[in-house]
């Protein structure tokens, strides 16, 4: 099985995921999709693929054109073009939703690649709308902005279809921190929007990376091409891409993508279990430990009942983690609960491979987690999605479930 993983160590944004994808090709692919974006139609726009270079590293920059002219950020830590909503009154012009929908199914491209286009642009929406609190109608983006966008997204989706990949792996997301401006002023990173969209997707963020790094639409990409979100699978490699930013930082700022082959056998993963024992300590004590151990990466956090010495009754406090995090969640154990000792384990589990894939119903999106392996195949919609969309439409779950088993 074909597959491609995302390294999101510099966040992720639209052109990053372009340049990278690109590289992903040979020269004569290059030059063919970069063609077939030029002759879409979208007036004004014109895009390259230029060699760039960040802290020694080769890659690509995709570079979009609008009017003659690159849009350009606010300030220095905020592209403009990825923050395509704007203030009303600005004297730019603004194009709707759905404007934007007429513009998109104008392109001359198979209806699969249009209609994830549309999918991307919904996201932003939808985000957008969260964000401002106001309905999805009434988003309006600035023209320019919005034409940038356009591009960004649709050379993304054009790729995807072209590489062909069966599942599309993404690294955790390093969002930035700080704060970034933008036209309604000064917003704390992850901007509003990107912060909507990156739900349900692992993302952090260092220190040492001051500014926004991940965009709104870089972040509504990963939600839609997104199968599954972790660290790179088991595969073999064939070809590595490098997709470059704009700015320069400490560390190599770019996207980097691996196309190549899973290992179809069934490999058991390694986890290790860490227990102790606590008799000393409320529900409500213990309640707050088992929130910052999640929060410090624990796979799984549970209790149960136990008996000590002179048949105190007690909790067992029992945590999974992935063996690289065992020491965060040693200091999490040490510091949130009572314990004096901590026992662990390395220990080898079965486990299904699982995707996620999104699902249009009605004005919402509904997230799909498929789980596959040792001859099972399991199908299961996530809760929050459901339970959101019921919530604005006056639905039960039920309801909503019976929509979407219809697409």
């Amino acid at each position: 099985m074909k597959i491609l993983y995302l390294e999101c160590n510099m966040g992720a944004a639209g052109d990053m995921l372009a340049g990278a994808l690109l590289d992903l090709l040979d020269e004569t692919k290059q030059n063919e999709v970069i063609d077939k974006l030029n002759h879409l139609g979208l007036e004004g726009v014109h895009v390259t693929l230029e060699n760039s270079t960040k802290c020694g590293i080769a890659g690509k920059h995709f570079r979009v054109i609008v009017n003659k002219e690159e849009e350009k950020s606010l300030d220095e830590s905020c592209d403009h073009s990825e923050h395509p909503l704007e203030a009303e009154h600005h004297h730019h012009h603004h194009a709707s939703m759905a404007s934007i929908q007429q513009t998109i199914e104008s392109f001359p491209l198979p209806q699969e690649v249009t209609d994830k286009i549309l999918n991307v642009y919904r996201e932003i929406a939808e985000a957008e709308s969260h964000a401002h609190q106001m309905p999805v109608s009434e988003v309006h983006f600035h023209e320019v902005g919005m034409k940038d966008a356009i591009m960004d997204i649709t050379a993304v989706c054009v790729l995807m279809d072209t590489i062909g990949a069966q599942q599309v792996v993404v690294s955790p997301v390093n969002t930035g921190y700080g704060e970034v401006r933008c036209m309604h002023g000064l917003v704390p990173v992850p901007a509003p929007a990107t912060e909507y969209l990156l739900r349900g997707i692992p993302s952090y963020a260092k220190e040492r990376f001051r500014g926004e790094l991940c965009t709104p639409t870089g972040a509504a990409l990963l939600k839609t091409f997104g199968t599954s979100f972790g660290v790179r699978p088991v595969m073999t490699v064939e070809r590595t891409g490098y997709g470059m930013g704009e700015k320069d930082f400490e560390a190599s700022n770019c996207v980097r993508a691996f196309v190549g082959e899973t290992v179809e056998k069934d490999i058991p993963e390694e986890i290790e279990r860490l227990e102790t024992n606590l008799d000393d300590m409320t529900g409500e004590e213990i309640g707050f430990a088992v929130e910052r151990l999640f929060e410090a990466g624990a796979k799984d956090v549970f209790t149960s009942s136990i008996q000590m010495k002179k048949n105190r009754p007690a909790v067992l406090l029992t945590v999974l983690c992935a063996p690289q995090d065992q020491e965060a969640m040693l200091r999490c154990l040490f510091r949130y609960t009572t314990t004096l000792g901590v026992r662990y384990q390395r220990m080898n589990r079965a486990v299904l491979k699982r995707e996620m894939e999104t699902v249009a119903v009605g004005d919402g999106t509904v997230r799909v987690k498929k789980s596959t392996g040792y001859g099972t195949d399991r199908i299961k919609a996530e809760y929050d999605d459901l339970a959101a969309i019921a919530k604005k439409t006056g639905q039960t779950l039920w309801e909503v479930k019976k929509e979407m088993d219809r697409k």
